[in-house]
């Protein structure tokens, strides 16, 4: 199983920090897409593509709000040539940066034809846009693979949409691996029932992990990215009701207390509900040997990749760091295969 990290970028790091990433044996390189919190994201990934030759790239994830579904296509297909073919388009219908504009999430048949959209042209295909014949006309001019389009799922409806359009699927739902098996079947399954062989698809998962010898605060330096990401299970149209226990308690407290405003950040008010029982069943956090085993379980139920969250915001920085440390050292190599 392939081990990756996401970070934040910072302006004029991306280079320096992609070559770390790299040179560490990290697999994939995922940076974040809100406008208003980082830097524009595909410049930076631009810059990371020149300073790296291994390390797929992409979007950790973009959204189908905030570009037209041709300007996404088009900065995916620059980053693919860049790269050398180590783009990934990573998709979702939109948090952190639509809401810093005063949007909403993009309501599932709009996210539909938007994918269904960027897809075609990839593919090099002409898109009917308002009675014009649109296409990516340099597309022609490259030789490069079709960028591979990864949709960050929570949800048993867009799980279902990204089996059905999607190239790789990457599940927003935590690290126990009985609820992320059951997420990863109901994808299979949902890739039959459109006629598509569910092992053409690459299967993977958002997991927030913090490696550290003092457990204590390896979970406070992850309950601010674990509350985010519970907080996806929340959205409108989700049923508490299906969900396991431990998460349909902190939806629903989610529901109730979660500031946008401190958005991804630990040690603030609406982490108070995100208990140490919660952090070990959706999150990672604890010694090297804890996050092998998590994640190895995570392996055997049939992922082939994850995106490391390695903190929150607002966590001590050298905490952060010995974590990634860590994980280079002793985790992705124990995971290599």
């Amino acid at each position: 199983m392939d081990v990756g990290l996401t970070m934040v970028p910072i302006p004029k790091r991306a280079a320096q920090n992609a070559r770390m990433v790299e040179d560490l044996g990290f697999a994939s390189l995922i940076l974040p897409d809100s406008q208003n919190l980082a830097p524009e994201v595909w410049g930076q990934l631009t810059l990371a593509a020149q300073a790296t030759s291994r390390i797929r790239l992409g979007p950790g994830v973009t959204n189908s709000v905030t570009r037209d579904p041709a300007v996404t296509a088009s900065a995916a297909l620059a980053l693919q040539v860049e790269s050398g073919g180590r783009a990934v388009l990573g998709i979702g219908r939109g948090d952190s940066s639509v809401q810093r504009i005063g949007k909403t999430l993009d309501p599932l048949a709009s996210f539909e034809r938007y994918l269904t959209t960027v897809q075609a042209y990839l593919r090099g295909e002409a898109v009917d846009r308002d009675g014009f014949a649109s296409r990516l006309e340099w597309l022609p001019e490259v030789r490069a693979p079709k960028v591979p389009v990864e949709v960050a799922a929570t949800g048993r409806r867009v799980i279902e949409l990204a089996a059905r359009l999607a190239d790789r699927i990457c599940f927003a739902v935590g690290a126990d691996p009985e609820h992320l098996g059951a997420a990863l079947e109901h994808a299979r399954a949902a890739a039959r029932s459109a006629g598509r062989d569910p092992g053409a698809l690459r299967y993977g998962a958002f997991v927030n992990c913090v490696v550290s010898d003092d457990v204590g605060k390896a979970r406070d330096a992850v309950r601010g990215a674990v509350a985010t990401f519970a907080r996806f299970s929340s959205m409108r149209g989700s049923d508490p009701e299906r969900l396991p226990p431990p998460l349909r308690r902190a939806v629903l407290y989610i529901r109730d207390h979660y500031d946008m405003r401190d958005h991804t950040r630990t040690g603030v008010a609406h982490t108070a509900g995100i208990d140490d029982d919660f952090v070990d069943w959706f999150a990672i956090a604890g010694p090297s040997d804890v996050a092998i085993r998590r994640l190895r379980q995570l392996a055997a139920v049939g992922l082939d990749f994850v995106h490391v969250i390695p903190g929150s915001t607002g966590m001590p920085r050298e905490i952060g760091m010995a974590s990634v440390a860590q994980l280079a050292r002793d985790v992705v190599p124990a995971l290599a295969g």
